[in-house]
C-alpha cells in the first residue's frame, strides 16, 4: 500500500511539471514553499472579485458628487442676452462693414439692408452658388443683402433679431446705477447689470471683469462707450466673453491697440482704432469700421474646472489601486 501512495505522489508531480530540475526538491525548497504559492494564488483569486466590486460603486460614486458639487453653484448676474441668428456672425451691420490694414477676423461677416457695395476693404471674391463670398482677411463667409437666395432672408431674420437683443438687453432691471460715475478705469466688475445715463469710459489702465465661467454682464450705457488708446478688457475667475454684453445707445470706440471683450449691441457705430482686437462680437444698427484689427468670437463655454476635476481625481485613484495590484502580482 504504501509504495502504491507513493507511486501515485510521484505521478502527481510529474504531471504538474514540477520533476527533474524544475522540481522544488531540486531546488532544495520545501514543500511548504510551494503552499505558500497556492496559497497566495488562492487569495489573488479572492481579492480581484472584491476589487472589481469596489470600483463598481466607488467610480460612479465619486462621478456623480463631483458634478453634484458643482451644480449647486449657481450662475450669477442676469440671464444672458438672447443674440438669436445674429449670434451667428461675428459682425453684423445694417448700413456698412469697411476696413484698412491687415485686419484678421474669424467669423461669418453680413451687411443688410445695405448691399455688398458697402462692404470695403475686403476683396470679396463671390462663391460660385452666389450665396456668400470669401476674403482673404477672413476666415469665414461674407453675407450681403443683394446675393442669391437664401441669403437676404436669412440676413433679414439676424438683423431683426440683433435689434432685439439691444431692445432685451436695455430693459434688463439694473443691479448697479451710475457707478464710478461712467469711469471704470482700474476697477473690477462682478457679475451683474449695469446701467449709466452718461458715457462710460475706460482709460489705459483698464478694467477687470471677473466671476466664474456661467456668470453673465450686461453694461447697459445711455451714451458712448470709449476704450482708450491701449485700454484692456482682462477677464478673471473664469469669466467668459460670450456672457458680457455692451449695451451702448451712443458710438462704441476702440482706442488703438486696446483689447475689447464681449457682445457689443451698438445703436449706432462700432469704431475700431489701429491694432484694436475684440473677443467677442460686433453688432452695429448702423456701419463697423476696422484698421488692422483683429476680431473673433469666444467659441463654446468651458466648464469649470472643478466639474472636471473631481471625476479625473477618483479615476486616478482606482488607477492607482489597479497599478499597485498589478505590481504585486509581478512579485
Amino acid at each position: 500500500m504504501q509504495e502504491i501512495q507513493e507511486s501515485v505522489k510521484l505521478a502527481i508531480v510529474e504531471d504538474s511539471g514540477m520533476v527533474g530540475n524544475s522540481s522544488a526538491a531540486y531546488q532544495g525548497r520545501t514543500a511548504s514553499i510551494v503552499g505558500s504559492r497556492l496559497g497566495k494564488r488562492s487569495n489573488r483569486g479572492r481579492y480581484w472579485p472584491a476589487m472589481l466590486i469596489s470600483m463598481m460603486i466607488v467610480v460612479p460614486m465619486i462621478v456623480v458628487l463631483g458634478f453634484y458639487a458643482t451644480s449647486v453653484a449657481r450662475s450669477a448676474g442676469p440671464s444672458p442676452v438672447d443674440l438669436g441668428t445674429a449670434g451667428n456672425f461675428v459682425i453684423l451691420a445694417k448700413t456698412g462693414i469697411s476696413t484698412t490694414g491687415s485686419t484678421q477676423i474669424w467669423g461669418d461677416l453680413g451687411v443688410s439692408p445695405i448691399d455688398s457695395t458697402a462692404i470695403t476693404g475686403f476683396g470679396l471674391v463671390m462663391d460660385a452658388s452666389g450665396t456668400f463670398s470669401t476674403s482673404s482677411l477672413v476666415t469665414g463667409n461674407v453675407y450681403a443683402a443683394d446675393y442669391t437666395d437664401p441669403t437676404p432672408t436669412m440676413l433679414t431674420t439676424a438683423v431683426g433679431d440683433m435689434e432685439t437683443a439691444y431692445t432685451n438687453a436695455a430693459g434688463v432691471a439694473p443691479d448697479y446705477t451710475n457707478l464710478y460715475s461712467g469711469d471704470l478705469t482700474g476697477q473690477t466688475l462682478g457679475p451683474g447689470c449695469y446701467v449709466w445715463s452718461t458715457a462710460v469710459l475706460v482709460s489705459a489702465a483698464g478694467v477687470t471683469i471677473s466671476g466664474a465661467a456661467g456668470d453673465v454682464w450686461i453694461f447697459q450705457i445711455a451714451q458712448n462707450l470709449d476704450l482708450a488708446e491701449g485700454a484692456q478688457v482682462t477677464l478673471s475667475g473664469g469669466a467668459q466673453a460670450s456672457n458680457i454684453f455692451w449695451q451702448v445707445a451712443g458710438q462704441a470706440t476702440l482706442g488703438t491697440t486696446s483689447v475689447m471683450k464681449g457682445v457689443i449691441l451698438c445703436q449706432t457705430a462700432i469704431v475700431m482704432n489701429t491694432g484694436a482686437s475684440l473677443e467677442g462680437i460686433a453688432l452695429a444698427q448702423t456701419a463697423v469700421t476696422m484698421d488692422a484689427n483683429v476680431v473673433y468670437t469666444s467659441g463654446t463655454v468651458i466648464p469649470e474646472f472643478s466639474q472636471v476635476l473631481i471625476p479625473m481625481v477618483g479615476m486616478l485613484f482606482v488607477v492607482a489601486i489597479v497599478s499597485k495590484v498589478r505590481n504585486q502580482r509581478k512579485k
